[in-house]
């Protein structure tokens, strides 16, 4: 099969010392690919290398079957745009003229604009809502006003490729949504093909086509989200030890506490993921149930929790688990009931409540009664 875009025995590296050897990418074109590693694994390094800011220790890239080695100044910037992390040194430019040098590859040798480079300025400009920007100076916005604007400087310079470095730095979340959404536009509707790099894992596992993983001197791991974002997979890629990773939500929670538990959080659809959060900000151990494997509050306890007892997916709870439960229960001293009615699936629970106020326990509604 034939790629838009692929390497062939890819190594990158600084003064011709190899960091990362045999990187093999292939994309069809309007994919995005999104770069996660640690810092300092070597992301940055790659996107540079793709872009021609650094010379390959060896191997190759293609575009469109031709070796980028063979395209020269503007025929490479009308298919290859980027946005690094670098400062660009304007010198008293406005946020237009910042973006319409991306339309110096389609300019004379005098770099003057034509109504047609104006006109796709402007359109870049609103594209990503920075054109009431247009006169002001560049050095004296905001960060994530910068990152925008140097988006729109990619966009205008339309190129078959966009290369991103940390694009959502210094975005809040509004604008960190409108720019990912805006790269699926730009590939669904323009088929320009993105590669970037992101450490935000939720939005990367969202948005990618496929996921390149970064780690020591080779890619641990290249293919779709479905496959990389596992837990085992990004736990290890990470070094995680203080702290889990949950695919489902596409996010980290920190350790459990450690210890022997003496409180029970009665839960049960999502009513008890903040309790939980929040006894283990003040480091309590606790027992958890009873669940289903199904339910949200399942994922977020297996991280947390110190024991869990759940049934089957859509099961009825049975009464050996039950009465696990309860022994589980009738060991604690406290109980925090989250639960504040009851259905026909999860009646143990207010069974488990009431034996709870029977023995005497201790019962709060929430952790922060504690």
């Amino acid at each position: 099969m034939t790629y838009f875009f692929h390497t062939e025995h890819l190594t990158v590296g600084y003064d011709g010392k190899a960091l990362i050897r045999d990187i093999e990418i292939s994309l069809e074109q309007g994919s995005i690919l999104t770069l996660i590693g640690p810092n300092g694994s070597g992301k940055s390094t790659i996107l540079k290398t793709i872009t021609r800011q650094l010379e390959p220790v060896c191997g190759t890239v293609y575009l469109s079957g031709r070796n980028l080695d063979t395209m020269h100044g503007k025929e490479l910037s009308r298919q290859i745009s980027v946005v690094l992390t670098e400062r660009l040194r304007t010198e008293l430019m406005s946020c237009q003229d910042v973006v319409a040098t991306g339309r110096y590859p389609y300019t004379g040798m005098l770099g003057i604009l034509s109504a047609e480079d104006k006109k796709q300025v402007q359109q870049a400009m609103e594209l990503v809502h920075v054109w009431p920007l247009r006169n002001r100076d560049f050095g004296a916005i905001s960060d994530g006003q910068r990152q925008r604007v140097l988006l729109a400087r990619a966009i205008c310079q339309q190129p078959q490729i966009i290369i991103l470095d940390e694009p959502t730095s210094f975005l809040d979340v509004r604008y960190e949504l409108e720019l990912l959404n805006l790269l699926r536009v730009l590939t669904e509707e323009q088929g320009i093909t993105v590669i970037m790099s992101l450490h935000e894992l939720d939005m990367a596992q969202k948005i990618s086509d496929l996921v390149l993983c970064v780690k020591g001197e080779y890619i641990t791991h290249f293919g779709p989200p479905a496959e990389i974002f596992r837990k085992e997979l990004i736990q290890d890629l990470f070094d995680l030890e203080n702290g889990s990773y949950n695919p489902l939500f596409g996010s980290f929670e920190m350790a459990r506490p450690i210890g022997e538990p003496h409180l029970f959080v009665i839960a049960g659809g999502g009513s008890g993921a903040a309790e939980y959060r929040l006894l283990q900000k003040k480091r309590i151990p606790f027992a958890t149930g009873i669940l289903h494997e199904n339910d949200i509050d399942y994922q977020v306890a297996n991280d947390l929790a110190n024991a869990v007892f759940a049934a089957g997916s859509f099961e009825r709870i049975g009464e050996k688990l039950y009465h696990r439960a309860l022994q589980q229960l009738l060991r604690c001293d406290t109980v925090i009931n989250c639960l504040r009615s009851y259905g026909e699936f999860n009646l143990e629970n207010k069974k488990l409540y009431e034996q709870a106020a029977a023995a005497g326990l201790r019962c709060l509604e929430s952790a922060s009664l504690l």
